[in-house]
């Protein structure tokens, strides 16, 4: 186990900046996240921490040696791929030895680590197929495998996950969370996912366009978001917004009146106070619409999911100028056909965001 540290972390494809200036602190033994859209630069950070790309300024440290321009077989990292990576003519135990053999390791040594591997990823069963015998999860968990034998300060993975199906992908996010806590190694992990950031990571780092937004617990993530990226992005279904107007501020209460919802006026704690007049994004989460809630709505019903235990209607609300507002149903359903949901909600669930930052107002 190691902890890694990135300063004022770099890159740079000629004219092209990638990253810009990363500071992040992983803590030994931590299974971080990093989540972001695609092209927010989750996987060149992951791949500068390995040594795959060029650092072209700051610092990387793991454990307690810079590693910034080390080659990547002396940095103390296993990576697992997107792609298993697997030599087709091998089979499960000549794939998971083949590193500990060109490091020259012994046969008995190559063995017990061999061993012990199958053993935490129940492949004994296994070890004598070709990849070309094995399911997609498989293959992963051999990959995997090839991480385990060698014993590394940090494990590095880059979107594993990605080439399952859907039932296979929440087996083996489940498979790699166990894999943590009975290893207790420092693990990195990359997905575009944010559910699979939300239910794996002690702490998730959301990125968008080289730059650290935020990073911390995923409740801490979920409950109490820097900003509207943030807010947006972890989540799902996503957080509602809705354009809104300051229509009074003072003593720790912001009060405001969504646009086109006339006369429903919300009075939300804040320690800032916004200007009268002021343009804000009010953002709330699906679930936070309930039956009993004190204010009030009604939803215009475009469409409704059931997904069994739970339900989401997709609707607009009056004439609100808004993304489509999504509101998240439990118990009985509005009957077929519906036109109407009349909703409620309560100001303390209600977060407030600058309509020209995207900052939280806090």
């Amino acid at each position: 186990m190691a902890q890694v540290s990135l300063g004022k972390v770099i890159k740079k494809y000629g004219d092209v900046q990638a990253i810009h200036g990363v500071d992040l602190q992983i803590p030994e033994g931590a299974f971080c996240v990093f989540v972001g859209p695609s092209g927010c630069g989750k996987s060149t950070l992951l791949r500068m921490i390995a040594g795959l790309e060029e650092t072209t300024d700051g610092r990387i440290v793991i454990g307690e040696r810079d590693v910034t321009h080390a080659d990547p077989a002396k940095r103390g990292v296993a990576m697992v791929f997107q792609t298993y990576a697997l030599f087709p003519h091998m089979t499960v135990r000549e794939n998971m030895s083949f590193g500990l053999k060109i490091g020259g390791a012994d046969k008995e040594e190559i063995r017990q680590k061999v061993d012990n591997a199958a053993q935490i990823l129940k492949l004994h069963d296994y070890m004598d197929r070709k990849p070309k015998a094995l399911s997609g999860g498989q293959r992963q968990r051999v990959a995997i495998g090839r991480a385990i034998v060698r014993q590394p300060d940090v494990f590095l993975f880059d979107e594993p996950l990605s080439n399952l199906d859907a039932e296979l992908r929440v087996q083996m996010r489940i498979e790699i969370a166990k894999l943590h806590q009975q290893l207790g190694a420092t693990m990195i992990y990359v997905t575009h996912d944010q559910v699979e950031a939300m239910t794996m990571a002690d702490v998730i780092v959301v990125l968008r366009d080289g730059r650290i937004e935020q990073s911390g617990s995923p409740v801490e993530l979920y409950s109490n978001p820097d900003n509207r990226f943030v807010a947006g992005f972890i989540g799902s279904p996503r957080m509602n917004f809705l354009p809104a107007t300051v229509v009074a501020s003072g003593d720790g209460i912001t009060v405001i009146s969504p646009d086109g919802l006339d006369g429903l006026e919300i009075p939300v704690k804040t320690m800032a106070s916004p200007a009268v007049g002021s343009q804000i994004v009010m953002g709330l989460r699906p679930e936070q619409f309930s039956p009993d809630g004190a204010l009030r709505l009604s939803l215009d019903i475009d469409v409704i999911e059931n997904l069994g235990g739970v339900a989401y209607a997709y609707g607009t609300a009056g004439n609100a100028v808004a993304d489509q507002l999504v509101v998240e149903l439990r118990g009985a359903l509005p009957a077929n056909g519906a036109q109407k949901l009349d909703v409620g909600f309560n100001a303390g669930d209600v977060l407030l965001f600058d309509a020209g930052t995207d900052q939280r107002i806090r």
